[in-house]
């Protein structure tokens, strides 16, 4: 079954448009979590309290790598036993950003979908398609290409113009007409990273790329709202990413019910993200 195929089937089934980033901070972990732990074990168990608490109403997780790296050479296990912890009915994806020439991207590609087993990664487009070749080869797969995202300078470099004439557009336009040509003979699924922060190019991503996954970051924390976010990229394929404003929902007061606070967290977004659209 086809990545795409696998998240239609698990967003029907869970109602739900949610995907939850795992974005493991110690310095913004209830202090109780530390304690004599290392800063890899209090992770791990930060995450599996999360991935209890929100799993029923995420279709999918999200791991930031920078997060994981942190951690050393303790990183990699906290990797893999997260990615166990997690539910048959979610998928696993691995938010790196990867890209590079030849053997650096093959190897790349390989610890994201071999060594540590992700359904679905994150990619930037900036070398080119043979950059990211090496994931495209992967059968059952996705790759979530940068397009439009949320950080504050993005603009500077994505909403530059380039082309002649009738073709003159965004920078970000013309990344997601080449990702659609990589997808036609790729054996990945191929999809678009679109912020929630810029409205107007989700919308105009969604209408160059109707039936393309897009993978949603910047609600809640970044300011990006669901209301915006549903007008513009569905109907189409939509996986909608919550990090901060559910991992520390939580008031310091009550940090022990930190993944109670998560639980309702999750809740509201994929009622709003699933009733709203």
């Amino acid at each position: 079954m086809s990545f795409l195929d696998r998240l239609d089937a698990i967003q029907q089934k869970k109602q739900s448009r949610l995907c939850v980033g795992l974005d493991p901070d110690p310095a913004r972990f209830p202090s109780f979590l530390l304690g004599d732990h290392s800063l890899a074990a209090s992770a791990m168990r930060f995450n599996a309290a999360i991935i209890e608490a929100t799993a029923p109403f995420a279709c999918a997780f999200k791991l930031n790598l920078a997060f994981y790296e942190n951690f050393g050479r303790e990183g990699p296990r906290v990797i893999d036993e997260t990615l166990d912890r997690l539910p048959a009915d979610t998928l696993a994806i691995a938010d790196g950003k990867r890209a590079d020439i030849g053997n650096s991207a093959r190897f790349y590609a390989a610890a994201t979908f071999k060594r540590h087993a992700f359904e679905a990664c994150t990619i930037s487009p900036y070398m080119g398609r043979d950059a990211v070749a090496s994931f495209l080869d992967y059968e059952d797969k996705a790759v979530f290409v940068l397009a439009r995202t949320t950080n504050a300078s993005a603009d500077a470099l994505q909403k530059l113009e380039a082309g002649n004439g009738s073709e003159r557009r965004p920078i970000y336009e013309h990344v997601a007409e080449q990702v659609s040509e990589w997808g036609a003979d790729a054996n990945s699924t191929v999809g678009l990273v679109a912020g929630a922060t810029d409205p107007g190019a989700l919308g105009r991503l969604r209408a160059a790329c109707p039936e393309l996954p897009f993978l949603v970051p910047g609600i809640g924390a970044q300011g990006g709202s669901v209301d915006d976010v549903l007008d513009a990229a569905t109907p189409g394929p939509t996986l909608v990413n919550s990090s901060r404003s559910i991992l520390y929902a939580y008031d310091e007061e009550y940090s022990r019910d930190f993944a109670d606070a998560a639980r309702e967290a999750a809740r509201s977004f994929r009622d709003r993200l699933w009733e709203e659209g």
